[in-house]
């Protein structure tokens, strides 16, 4: 069964940026989708973004399109999501998984940006 882990958030200032790595051990990147998600305080789980196989083609909700970018390094079966320009809103606990899921959810990583 595939299991994956998230790893790389961290506290960080507003307007810095993070690097987020999802390992998705046995997923096949290049035969479906991954995507990023998030739980924001209070919130419900949404949708950040998507990328088919090793890419080009991604999909991003729209506030997300200027500041993440998604991509995978199908050599080591890694997810990536790089958030620039970061703001309190984006404080949240990130998630990988198919889209839609498909996977147990792992534990996440949680992102806080401080004002």
């Amino acid at each position: 069964q595939v299991q994956v882990a998230e790893s790389g958030g961290g506290l960080v200032q507003a307007g810095g940026s993070l690097r987020l790595s999802c390992a998705a051990s046995g997923h096949t990147f290049e035969s479906g989708n991954m995507a990023w998600y998030r739980d924001a305080p209070g919130k419900e789980r949404e949708f950040v973004a998507s990328i088919y196989g090793a890419g080009p083609s991604t999909y991003y909700r729209g506030w997300a399109k200027d500041r993440f970018t998604i991509s995978v390094d199908v050599a080591t079966t890694t997810l990536y999501l790089q958030i620039w320009s970061l703001t309190p809103e984006d404080t949240a606990v990130y998630y990988c998984n198919t889209h839609p899921p498909r996977y147990p959810w792992g534990q996440g990583t949680q992102v806080t940006v401080s004002s």
